[in-house]
């Protein structure tokens, strides 16, 4: 069996990889000591050991950025049901998962009734940052806004901003649901001008963006948030979508439909119809020969009478 060829392409993965588990210097020392020694065809073995590690090294740290984020763990994109999402939006979403909008800073704003799987779609996305390494964090909106208004109150808002700001992307969940006090809204508007330009917020909302003023309350606030998040944006639409719920009960209802039909077919007798309904009893049709005579005898007049 020939030696397998160490290649340039081998050695710059080789320098790659000394630099993903941070021994940067290693590679061309390697490559240098091996090849003096006339050991050079251990080296595609060496660069093996290193994809392992690295291998092994990203799996610890996917799974430590999946606890920390609190998604839910069955909300992924290969449980949505993409049969359900127009084109555009597969698209849109395809797109987003690759993970380049968070070196921009874009926000991600999802727009549509309950139950159209706004949340699941945001969720799917988080959980596909973090198998790029990317870190993320799910929180119910409401959730978090209590978490920095009893934080402002201890006075360590900043502490929390900071906290947050750890992360690439900051999830927030049902945004619409909430109407928040003066103090409330002033927080989360803190947040989102903390975060602007700087780091992503994706955002899912029952509530279009002329019903925020609901949220933030001030005219004023609700033009500088709205401002501030769809600068740099990407919009989902699901709103001409149908709520899961909703087609669940009319697909159940179309299949007891079709199950009941089956039923009466199946307790029909074979070979047995349904008879017509009987109408009225037809009368013979009258035989014109036999009222020809009276006729005839009409027209002569009385007997014994001549015209």
């Amino acid at each position: 069996m020939s030696a397998v060829v160490f290649t340039q392409t081998m050695e710059a993965r080789l320098e790659h990889l000394t630099q993903q588990v941070r021994l940067p210097g290693m590679a061309a020392r390697l490559v240098q000591r091996l090849t003096e020694g006339g050991f050079v065809e251990a080296l595609p073995l060496v660069l093996g050991c290193f994809e392992f590690e690295e291998q092994g090294r990203h799996q610890r740290r996917v799974d430590r950025l999946r606890r920390a984020s609190r998604l839910p763990l069955g909300k992924t994109f290969a449980t949505l049901k993409w049969e359900r999402l127009p084109r555009v939006l597969q698209s849109r979403l395809r797109e987003l998962a690759r993970g380049t909008f968070l070196e921009r800073a874009t926000n991600v704003l999802a727009f549509g009734m309950p139950g159209v799987g706004k949340s699941h779609a945001l969720a799917a996305l988080g959980h596909a940052l973090i198998e790029q390494g990317h870190s993320v964090y799910w929180t119910p909106a409401f959730q978090l806004v209590q978490e920095l208004l009893a934080a402002r109150r201890d006075l360590r808002l900043p502490q929390a901003l900071r906290r947050y700001d750890a992360f690439d992307a900051l999830i927030l969940d049902d945004i619409g649901y909430i109407q928040q006090s003066p103090d409330e809204a002033e927080v989360l508007f803190t947040l989102m001008a903390e975060r602007y330009e700087r780091r992503s917020l994706l955002i899912s909302s029952n509530l279009v963006f002329s019903e925020w003023e609901r949220i933030f309350k001030s005219p004023m606030t609700t033009v500088a948030a709205i401002d501030r998040l769809v600068h740099h944006s990407t919009i989902l639409e699901f709103r001409q979508l149908r709520t899961f719920r909703g087609q669940e009960a009319e697909e159940r209802e179309a299949k007891a439909r079709r199950h009941e039909g089956g039923a009466r077919a199946d307790s029909q007798p074979e070979g047995e119809s349904e008879a017509p309904e009987e109408g009225p009893a037809r009368q013979p049709p009258s035989d014109p020969s036999a009222s020809a005579p009276a006729a005839e005898d009409a027209a002569a007049g009385p007997p014994g009478e001549e015209g």
